[in-house]
């Protein structure tokens, strides 16, 4: 029965969103960037993006239930967004830093090479330096 429950997260996400602009807030989204998310790459630091999802810097925003896209321009050039729910990490706020974040939920291929959520969560894995001798 618990499988056949959605995710709070979508719905959380939307309502932080809604509460931000009907307070004159700006709500940001920080996103963890893998293969499955599209954004200029140019601006991704430390495998995570910050994105500004207001009205005036959004184009055509959708916020569905496995995704968030818009159309943006970065750096003066307008650029398509597509971000996973799943990638997201965090929406806050920009002014107050009010806002919810998420733990990470890991993708992995399955044995027949399709993506499928693992019910645990995970952060994402940072490289580390080992010794050598």
């Amino acid at each position: 029965m618990a499988d056949q429950i959605p995710s709070t997260k979508p719905y959380l996400i939307r309502a932080l969103h809604q509460w931000c602009s009907d307070f004159g807030f700006t709500p940001f989204i920080a996103v963890f960037v893998d293969q499955r998310v599209e954004v200029p790459m140019e601006f991704v630091k430390n495998d995570e993006i910050v994105l500004n999802l207001s009205t005036e810097a959004c184009h055509e925003l959708q916020l569905e239930n496995d995704w968030i896209s818009f159309q943006a321009r970065f750096s003066g050039v307008p650029k398509k967004v597509f971000v996973p729910i799943s990638h997201v990490l965090a929406i806050y706020a920009r002014e107050n830093g009010q806002g919810m974040s998420f733990p990470f939920e890991a993708i992995t291929p399955d044995a027949t090479g399709d993506a499928t959520s693992k019910s645990k969560q995970t952060t994402p894995s940072r490289p580390s330096l080992k010794i050598v001798k």
